[in-house]
This record gives C-alpha cells, structure tokens and sequence, in this order.
C-alpha cells in the first residue's frame, strides 16, 4: 500500500517537502512544495525545466516531472516542518532513461530478478572549511599526523555531534565519528543497507552536512583534493551481495579465502575488469585524478590508489578485504554521484559472475613503498580524459547503464574537460611566458 504523504504530513506536522533530484553532474535539485499541494504533487510529480539542470536536455524539450518516492521520505531533524523525498524523474509519462536515480532503480530490480539483493556502506570524508573556501576552519588544526586527533575532533564537537543525533534520529544506525588523515577532514559512519536506501542517505547526507556546517558559520565541502599538500576526500564503499530469496550473504564463504566464497572473487574480478572505465563515475572531475594519483601528503600517505589492484585487509589498493563476505572499494572520491556509484559496481560485478571474471592472486605487499616492483598491474587513469576514454570503450558498464546515459555523460563530462583545458593557469604562465 502507498503511503499517503498528506496524511503523513498531517501526523508529523510536515508544512513543506523538498521534492528532491541529482543530476548527471551529482548536484541535488529540488522544488519546495506545501503540505496543502502535495496530493497532486504525489501524483503528478513536481514539475522542471530539464534543460535547466545536467540531464543533457534542450530548451525544447517538454515538462519533466519528479514523481517522489514516498518510501524515501526523512523528515529534516533541524527543521522538522520540511520533509525531504527523492524522486524519480518522469518525462513523457516515461522515467527519464539517463536520470541517475531511474538508473539504480532499473539495475536494482534486474538484479532482484536475477535472485541478487546489492547492500552497500559508504564513508563519505568531507573537510570543515572557511566560508570562502581558501582554508581549513580550525588554525589551530595543525598536526602533520592529525588523523583521529582528540583535541582538533572536539574543537567542531558542536558540529559533528549535531550531525551525529540527526543521524540517531533518523535510525540510520551512527556508529563512530572522526578526525580523518588531514588538517580539517572529518568522517561519520552509519550502518549499511540496501545500495538504494544507502544511496539516499548518502545524497541527504551531503545536503545536511552541508547544511549544518552553513549554520555554524562554516562550509563543508566534499571536493576530492581541496588541498594539495593533504589527504583528499575519499568515499570508500563498502559492498556485498545478498539472496533474495534466503537473506544470505554470497559473498560470505568461511571455506573461502578470507572467507569470500567463489562469487563474490568473480564479482570482485568484474571490477577489477573495468575499473579503468569505472574511474569515470567513481571520479567524476577533472580534479578527482589530484587526489588518486597524489605525490606523498604531509601525513605520508595519500590513502588513494593508482593501480587496479586487491588485497586482504591492506588499505594501500584500489580494493582490500577488510573481513569475511564483504570488500571495500577505495576508488571513488567525494565528488562521486550517489546513485551512479552503486550501479556502476553493480554492473561492472554481475559482468563478473556472469562471465566468471578471475581477479587473480591479491598482492599482499606495501604499494605506496613496493608499488614499483608490481609489473604486470594496469595503472589507473591520470586524468579524467583518459577516465572518459576507457568509459565510452566499455561495453560492460555503456550496455549496463543504457546508451541514454552513457552518450549524455561522456557529452557532458568531455565538455567539462574541454572547459578545463580552456583555462589559463598561472603555472603556464610561469613556466611558458619566457620561453
């Protein structure tokens, strides 16, 4: 049965939704609607220009509606009269092929009929900056080691902990809260779920850090190398496979090695299989490749990887087994868009089982130290370019996530490198003025 969102907006004292969306680009758009109009708006969808936001559109395209999710529906802790809902972009009558959400949805359901269930976790690292962005909030956040640092942690107690008792609140299961490896980077962990429900609290997460950092006078920002002298922003995933039909882990093998069982190496080996092309939407900007393929940080480490590589619970390659019947994928970085991560590494590791894709002996060895005596491992995009590149020459992940959104993104993220290389930097004219 559908929930009747007036009448929950009744019961709750909800006077507002935030009818809510992301775009290609990850950016969250929304329309405020009162309570009073949300029948019809349940219905019908909240209507947009799509060409006003990045969903590859023209002018001449007609209405697209948002037709929202009542099953996604969080009531804002900070400000309980508005409630947030995803929503699956309509166009047509038809859900918009290339909307990300509409992605998971469709993959999600393919992969239920299949017997699959995908669980994801996310850790989203962020920093705590000033609000012109040109520095971290805290001076006196200064360790050259300042991961899990106690005296920088309590110093934004305020902001962290408001952050904390909205996730409480909303049951997502908060767990721990930390200083991350670089001067003002912080993480909060939750538990894990169902990769849609996961991807929703990881879209709401962004928005509502986002928002309570803005009323502390400070601003988060998720970009993946702010700061080229510190550790980016990682958005580690953490994944496991699970039977519709039993509520088993497959992934989960105690005979196993380090107790993974057959499917879940093949699931494994399909994303070691693209992963080049997975780059793309794991890494999405031109400035995500500053941070996956980053010189020394001054904590010592960058915490990203560079080549296609796993091992056991080893956090120097691109995936590491941390415990039996799960893998945590390193790749992606903040600016990765919270639906078309999930199913991407959906498709990319059905690929696997189904073509029982061998991710080859793990490489238990030091890669930041020993990475060099390591021959025969291919090596991750430098650029985003080149990320672009591999996607487009993939016909695992383009077949998997629909010729409408594989030509839409490659279009607009090749017009994003373009704008890029059309910049003038400073370090040019240092370096060529002369020459």
């Amino acid at each position: 049965m559908t929930t009747d969102l007036a009448k929950v907006a009744a019961e709750k004292g909800i006077k507002y939704f935030l009818i809510s969306f992301v775009d290609l680009f990850g950016h969250m758009r929304a329309k405020l609607v009162p309570a009073a109009a949300i029948a019809e708006m349940q219905r019908d969808g909240a209507g947009f220009a799509g060409f006003a936001t990045w969903l590859d559109m023209t002018p001449a395209d007609p209405d697209m509606f948002a037709v929202p999710d009542p099953d996604s529906l969080i009531q804002l802790p900070w400000k309980k009269e508005v409630g947030w809902l995803a929503a699956a972009p309509y166009m047509s009558g038809k859900p918009i092929e290339q909307a990300p959400r509409n992605i998971l949805v469709k993959l999600m359901a393919e992969a239920a009929a299949k017997g699959y269930e995908l669980k994801t976790g996310v850790e989203c690292e962020y920093f705590l900056i000033t609000p012109d962005g040109k520095s971290i909030s805290d001076p006196s956040d200064t360790q050259a080691k300042p991961c899990y640092d106690q005296q920088a942690l309590m110093r934004r107690y305020d902001v962290i902990t408001e952050i904390c008792d909205a996730m409480l609140e909303l049951g997502w299961g908060a767990y721990q809260n930390d200083h991350e490896d670089a001067n003002g980077q912080f993480e909060m962990n939750w538990a894990y779920d169902n990769a849609l429900k996961t991807a929703d609290k990881h879209a709401f997460f962004k928005y509502m850090v986002k928002t309570i950092a803005e009323k502390h006078g400070l601003r988060a920002t998720f970009m993946p190398k702010p700061f080229a002298s510190l550790t980016g922003n990682g958005c580690h995933a953490h994944v496991s496979l699970w039977s519709t039909s039993t509520g088993q882990n497959l992934f989960a093998d105690p005979n196993g090695e380090l107790g993974v069982s057959a499917l879940g190496y093949n699931f494994l080996g399909g994303i070691l299989h693209s992963a080049e092309g997975l780059a793309a939407i794991t890494n999405p900007t031109v400035n995500s490749y500053k941070r996956i393929n980053a010189p020394r940080t001054t904590s010592g480490a960058t915490w990203s990887p560079n080549t296609v590589t796993y091992a056991g619970n080893n956090r120097t390659h691109m995936i590491r087994i941390p415990d039996a019947g799960r893998f945590e994928v390193r790749l992606a970085d903040g600016a990765t868009n919270p639906y078309l991560l999930p199913a991407a590494l959906l498709v990319a590791g059905l690929d696997g089982i189904e073509n029982k894709r061998d991710p080859g002996k793990r490489l238990d060895i030091d890669m930041y130290a020993d990475g060099h005596t390591v021959t025969d491992a291919k090596r991750l995009p430098l650029n985003l370019l080149d990320a672009i590149r591999a996607f487009n020459a993939s016909s695992v992940l383009k077949t998997g996530l629909g010729e409408p959104f594989a030509s839409a993104y490659v279009k607009l993220k090749t017009n994003d490198w373009n704008e890029f290389t059309g910049h003038l930097t400073d370090w040019e004219r240092s370096k060529t003025l002369d020459c």
